[in-house]
């Protein structure tokens, strides 16, 4: 690699915002400015959102739970379940993020950008930065990712009257299929795919018995598939 400085492995982390993930990420932002507009939401209030939460599931799950007329409590408790599956995935990235001299008040702070788009985009890319530089690399990442998808939201928004109902539809869609593409081919291990594939084949039969706990309970199952699948694997290992 050639000889940057900070500010240049800075500037490299922010010109993946025109990757296809980034830019996949942005459509899908332009869906969720419209669902948001449709549900009541504020531009300011949606903006704040993107900003603070930044998770997307995470923001659609809080729409819901307000125009569902969800407590504050069970709003705070929906929202923060949807978010659990960004701990593993922070836990493994730190590791790849830091340098020899990197300090904890620095990685607090960044693991904010820590999603789905920035997980994938930052594990393909990171094992071609300096791991002194790799923090520094992210943040550039990281926050223009939050930075324009914030501002993206805001137009739209502010569009959304000009924009047919079907466009955001199309474009909010695009995000879980992306998700689903990108953790299948990033994956380094086979129980991520049968993680996928039992959460996907779970998910109809558990809606349909218990739609309120959907989601909760189609990640308990398909973990408990996943496990099973792995203690499996390991007796099947020749000793």
């Amino acid at each position: 690699m050639p000889e940057r400085t900070p500010l240049g492995w800075f500037l490299a982390g922010a010109s993946l915002i025109g990757s296809i993930p980034a830019l996949i990420l942005m459509t899908a932002h332009v869906g969720f400015a419209g669902f948001a507009s449709e549900n009541g939401v504020t531009m300011l209030q949606a903006t704040f959102m993107v900003a603070s939460i930044w998770a997307l599931p995470a923001n659609i799950v809080l729409i819901g739970a307000i125009s569902g007329g969800y407590s504050i409590v069970a709003t705070a408790i929906a929202v923060g379940l949807s978010s659990i599956r960004l701990m593993p995935m922070v836990a493994a990235f730190i590791p790849e993020v830091r340098g020899p001299r990197t300090r904890k008040r620095a990685l607090i702070p960044l693991a904010h950008f820590i999603a789905i788009t920035a997980w994938v985009v930052g594990m393909e890319k990171l094992k071609h930065v300096p791991r002194d530089m790799r923090l520094t690399f992210f943040a550039g990442l990281g926050i223009t990712l939050t930075t324009v998808n914030t501002l993206v939201v805001a137009v739209v928004y502010w569009l959304s009257a000009s924009f047919p109902p079907l466009v955001f539809a199309a474009l909010f869609f695009l995000t879980p299929m992306y998700f689903l593409a990108s953790l299948w081919g990033s994956a380094h291990d086979r129980s991520v795919h049968v993680a996928m594939v039992s959460g996907l084949l779970l998910f109809p039969v558990i809606h349909y018995i218990a739609p309120a706990y959907d989601l909760l309970l189609t990640g308990f199952a398909g973990g408990l598939v996943t496990m099973a699948y792995v203690r499996l694997a390991r007796m099947r290992r020749p000793t």
